[in-house]
């Protein structure tokens, strides 16, 4: 049986988890230094209605206006997909352009770092997909 060395002990969201040491991909990294660096951007992706707002504009150049986005987002309240617009907009993960119409217009679309997210989550739900039982 081979024997792993424990390192650091990692805290998330209060439970200690032993990390192994050199075993990480993310040469140069210490786990914890970069688990609090992307805490934000992990707990806005994990948040209820973000991954269904983010990939409907990953098939289309074009913007998305909020009405869409309410039509087509079944279950999810407007309080909650107002919420997550506005924190995705404050990520840098969306552009929301507002037209002095009436009524009022707004569009949103990915911005380059969304585009990249979009990316990254792409493998991830592939990878998943590939490993689910089915």
């Amino acid at each position: 049986m081979e024997s792993i060395a424990l390192g650091v002990i990692m805290e998330t969201k209060g439970k200690k988890l032993p990390i192994v040491e050199n075993k990480c991909g993310f040469s140069g990294y210490d786990a914890t230094k970069l688990l609090n660096e992307t805490s934000t951007i992990r707990d806005l992706i994990t948040k209820r209605a973000t991954l269904e707002i983010l990939f409907p504009l990953c098939c289309t150049t074009k913007p998305v206006r909020h009405k869409q986005f309410k039509e087509s987002l079944k279950g999810i309240s407007s309080k909650t997909l107002s919420t997550r617009l506005s924190e995705l907009v404050s990520e840098g993960i969306l552009e929301r352009e507002t037209f002095a119409e009436v009524p009022p217009r707004v569009e949103y679309k990915l911005t380059n770092k969304g585009q990249e997210l979009i990316e990254s989550i792409s493998n991830l739900l592939e990878w998943m997909q590939k490993w689910s039982k089915k």
